[in-house]
């Protein structure tokens, strides 16, 4: 909206949310203290819940109060913070009932403003929309700012990769909510000598160093991961995280006390009755589940038994690829490299992945969602992609390489065709083995797929299955991308991109 407008919205919705209440003031940081990349907000907010978690997902404290001046509208200096203020709009004065959950749903008003460098939160109580430092700063706001001042903010994890002979490399991952990161970034590989460690989950700062490498930062100091299905067979590291100081969000609840969710994996002890998230009694069988699926953890990343050693290193961990993915049934091959990093940030741009409970609650619809941000963009996101082109052909910089793959091919029955969690390591191992010029690969119209028997166990029709190449697929692919492009980016598109798109198209005509 205009600001004109968001004005209006403003003064209709803020003056008196918080009567009756009590203001919590949270002075917080986002990134490693002494780092180039870390912010500064102050928030505002008359949620306790935002308050317990805000201390677990940022670091707060009376030393990162600002005390300079208001900085001037498109400011740009690191020092200046940013302002958060949120209502859940529900005041304690008489004028509304007092809900368990206290929101304001009709009215609901969340507003990025990158010009004065704030953001305004009205009616939710959810997290992604009240704790200001995730999503609304982290991404919407810092990707803005990254572009004024010559760095990246990306939905990301970051992780490192130690591999059988003890060498070590940094990898960034964008995939789209409810699509893996977390379990990738908390993996415990299936691969004998390798061994994942977490630098972050779901956000990646990033900037080139004075060498030239590109550096990143994981700017939060907690993780506020998706529950349902999270259990010691799919994520043990994450089971471990959340054992203690732990806030959990619309979970079912246990007659023990104990928490709640589908796919937990975990048998519940005799006589014991559930109730789910909305406060009703449960039990298994029951159509609604008994946890929302978009139920959440937050803890923090102290907890985690894979945190790398570096992960609050001010200067950022050199990141030597960079990795797209989304869930696709069919078509979109296992793992296969760029061609190149413009070919890359096309890859980045195409993406597309089945809908998340966090994002649509449309099922198994694909989805568009360039670079996994589609939610997340801060200003225009062909000027977006144009930064990354940018930044990566500045004198000097040395750009990673980039990759895509899918875990979640199926086959004609719905079973998925890879085993995934750890043994997504086998892939990881692949990625780092082609930095360092040591795995082969064959050229397809896509990009560059591993030689067969380039993955442990993956042969023979084995292979063909997890390296589909259907030129019916992909002609629909470039028409649908085309469409994608026309409709929704136009004249902001940049041309490297569509060229890449041209070339694809050829590639294809002589499959």
């Amino acid at each position: 909206m205009s600001p004109e407008e968001l004005q209006r919205a403003v003064d209709d919705r803020f003056p008196g949310c918080m009567e009756g209440r009590t203001m919590y003031v949270i002075p917080f940081l986002m990134g490693p203290p002494g780092s180039l990349l870390a912010r500064a907000g102050l928030q505002l907010t008359d949620s306790a819940y935002v308050a317990a978690s805000m201390r677990i997902m940022t670091r707060v404290g009376a030393r990162f109060l600002p005390s300079a001046p208001a900085p001037a509208p498109a400011a740009s200096s690191a020092n200046d913070f940013v302002r958060c203020l949120h209502s859940v709009g529900r005041p304690r004065d008489g004028s509304f009932p007092v809900p368990s959950w206290p929101c304001d749903p009709p009215r609901t008003l969340i507003a990025h403003d990158p010009q004065h460098r704030r953001i305004l939160s009205y009616g939710s109580g959810y997290g992604g929309n009240s704790l200001l430092g995730k999503k609304s700063l982290a991404l919407r706001l810092a990707s803005a700012m990254a572009r004024q001042e010559g760095w990246m903010a990306e939905h990301m994890l970051i992780v490192g990769f130690q591999d059988p002979r003890g060498r070590k490399r940094y990898l960034a991952g964008a995939f789209p909510s409810a699509c893996g990161k977390t379990n990738l970034a908390m993996m415990r590989a299936a691969l004998p000598g390798c061994h994942v460690t977490c630098v972050g989950d779901d956000i990646a700062w990033m900037r080139f160093d004075d060498q030239g490498r590109l550096r990143a930062i994981n700017p939060e100091c907690g993780f506020f991961g998706v529950a349902p299905g999270t259990s010691e067979a799919t994520n043990p590291v994450a089971m471990a995280t959340i054992r203690r100081d732990t806030i959990f969000t619309n979970v079912g609840l246990t007659s023990t006390g104990d928490v709640y969710w589908e796919g937990i994996g975990q048998s519940l002890p005799p006589g014991t009755t559930l109730t789910s998230w909305r406060g009703q009694p449960w039990q298994p069988g029951d159509p609604e589940p008994c946890a929302h699926p978009n139920a959440r953890f937050c803890a923090p990343a102290s907890n985690c038994p894979s945190l790398d050693p570096a992960w609050e290193d001010p200067e950022g961990v050199p990141i030597d690829a960079i990795i797209f993915g989304g869930r696709r049934p069919e078509g979109v091959p296992l793992v296969f490299e760029a061609f190149s990093w413009e070919h890359g940030v096309f890859l980045g741009s195409a993406m597309r992945s089945e809908a998340t409970a966090a994002a649509e609650h449309k099922g198994r619809q694909l989805l568009h969602d360039p670079l996994a941000m589609r939610p997340f963009f801060g200003y225009n996101a062909g000027q977006h992609l144009q930064h990354w082109l940018d930044l990566a052909s500045r004198p000097g910089a040395r750009p990673p390489r980039i990759f895509h793959v899918n875990w979640f091919l199926r086959d004609q029955s719905g079973a998925f065709l890879w085993p995934g969690f750890g043994h997504n390591a086998r892939v990881l191992a692949w990625i780092c083995a082609r930095i360092g010029g040591e795995a082969g690969a064959v050229a397809t119209p896509i990009g560059l797929i591993p030689e067969e028997g380039a993955l442990e166990g993956v042969e023979g029709g084995r292979h063909r299955e997890l390296f589909p190449m259907d030129r019916r697929f992909w002609e629909r692919e470039c028409r649908e991308l085309r469409d994608f492009y026309g409709e929704h980016w136009g004249r902001h598109l940049p041309r490297e991109v569509m060229a890449q798109l041209e070339a694809l198209e050829g590639r294809v005509r002589k499959m």
